[in-house]
């Protein structure tokens, strides 16, 4: 998998993490720098590991798997997809009650936005990825997504939040499409 693929892999997965940033900033409107800063630390080391954790068990499933691993990644990553697509549609804004910088709460956040890196890195597996590059690159642009999203929360609210989770769910259905018509191709 090219640079330029896994960035834009890293790109459609924190489009949920940029939805929670968002909310972050718009909960948190005084937040300064260093908060905001690990934030988007712990948002970015969540979602660059559990793909690792993901090809670690890939890895280990691999040979059961490997005559279907394609139509297993289109299936993960539209799954993923089409989950952020309904999710978006149907969440409530609420964010009354948010404090990220609560250390349970930022952790259930981190969490719940890189379940899905899981099953990529799982799909991870059906490909030749560079396990390091893929965790430097999604690292990376998650922190400046996350990043932005405070920023972002701060000054115009929570008119994009929806939109984007879309948009990153309609990325990662492309991902598995794209891979499937490599495999087949």
């Amino acid at each position: 998998m090219s640079f330029f693929t896994i960035t834009i892999l890293a790109i459609g997965l924190s489009f949920d993490t940029f939805a929670v940033s968002i909310t972050c900033g718009i909960a948190r409107k005084h937040i300064v720098f260093w908060e905001a800063f690990r934030v988007a630390a712990v948002f970015a080391f969540f979602q660059s590991t559990m793909p690792v954790l993901g090809w670690g068990f890939g890895l280990a499933i691999k040979s059961f798997v490997e005559p279907i691993d394609h139509w297993l990644a289109l299936a993960l990553l539209c799954l993923i997809g089409i989950k952020m697509v309904v999710e978006a549609f149907g969440r409530e804004e609420n964010n009354s009650t948010l404090d990220p910088l609560n250390p349970k709460v930022l952790f259930t956040l981190a969490l719940a936005t890189s379940i899905d890196a899981f099953a990529v890195g799982i799909g991870f597996v059906a490909v030749n990825v560079n396990m390091l590059h893929a965790y430097l690159i999604i690292g990376s642009v998650t922190f400046l997504v996350a990043m932005l999203g405070m920023l972002f929360g701060k000054s115009i609210g929570s008119v994009l939040g929806k939109r984007m989770e879309i948009i990153g769910g309609l990325i990662l259905i492309g991902l598995g499409v794209k891979i499937v018509f490599e495999h087949v191709g």
